[in-house]
């Protein structure tokens, strides 16, 4: 009983490190129409940032801080400077974001070396708690509770705010959108910021769990675009239901069967684009 129930719980937690970074993915894809292979590579540089802040100050905030405040700058800079020449240009763009995977690749094969390295946890969930009889990670705990606050604290931007509706606006109808006053590059501009900033604040939250290594942008990457197919694009409804499954399936399917683990992931993603191939929860 305790084995099930601890492949759950890191399961789930696996599945709100994906939601971070799928929902972004998803923000960006599923509004602006964006196709960016880069984001893993945001996920990567994130959780390279928060490592060296952690190193330096011995602060999980600070390092969090900072990778959310460096890594969407430069992720802003990706898109005002070259993106925004190609809009509606799906191959161009993935062509352009594929060419930023091996630029930021190198970049921090440079900075940080080739040697797998991992983020401390915070002091705070350091230790291990009892939970319905067993003892699991107190962080891991920690995780899934900042993936449920953050993917309601979304929500509510996204369907209770003015800027929210800007962004809907924007999305639906552009021109009725500049009509009445909204500025919608710098909308959209702000909506790539915010996945980006996500992809950040997961690679540092996932720095204690994964760790940090040359290659694992396009693991995250991977597991993100299965997350969004699933789901569905621009939808956060999807993006948090298919995180789950996926992290469910992805930690189930280690866990039982190693030699099979990407056959768990891929079949349910190869079933949704065959019977709906705008996911679960797409339009």
């Amino acid at each position: 009983m305790n084995f099930w129930a601890i492949q759950i719980l890191n399961g789930v937690s696996l599945g709100m490190l994906l939601f971070l970074i799928a929902s972004g993915l998803s923000l960006i894809f599923g509004l602006m129409r964006i196709a960016n292979l880069a984001h893993g590579s945001f996920y990567l540089l994130g959780g390279y940032v928060g490592l060296s802040v952690m190193n330096r100050t011995d602060s999980f905030a600070l390092a969090a801080l900072a990778s959310c405040v460096a890594v969407p700058l430069l992720g802003v800079a990706v898109e005002r400077v070259f993106l925004r020449r190609l809009p509606n240009q799906e191959l161009p763009q993935v062509l352009m974001t594929f060419g930023f995977i091996f630029i930021l690749a190198d970049l921090c094969l440079v900075l940080w070396g080739g040697t797998p390295q991992s983020l401390s946890k915070p002091a705070l969930f350091s230790r291990s708690l009892r939970v319905a009889g067993m003892f699991f990670p107190s962080y891991r705990l920690f995780v899934i509770g900042a993936g449920v606050a953050i993917a309601v604290g979304l929500w509510l931007f996204l369907e209770k705010t003015r800027v929210g509706a800007m962004v809907r606006a924007g999305v639906d109808d552009p021109e009725m959108a500049r009509a009445v006053g909204v500025n919608v590059p710098l909308v959209f501009t702000g909506v790539f910021g915010l996945g980006v900033l996500l992809a950040a604040l997961a690679g540092v939250l996932g720095g204690p769990m994964l760790g940090v290594f040359p290659g694992l942008d396009m693991e995250v990457l991977l597991l993100a675009l299965v997350v969004v197919v699933i789901g569905g694009m621009g939808s956060l409804k999807g993006a948090f239901l298919g995180s789950l499954l996926v992290g469910l399936l992805d930690n189930f399917g280690r866990a039982l069967f190693p030699e099979f683990a990407f056959f768990t992931i891929f079949v349910p993603m190869a079933l949704v684009l065959a019977l709906r191939p705008q996911g679960l929860f797409g339009r």
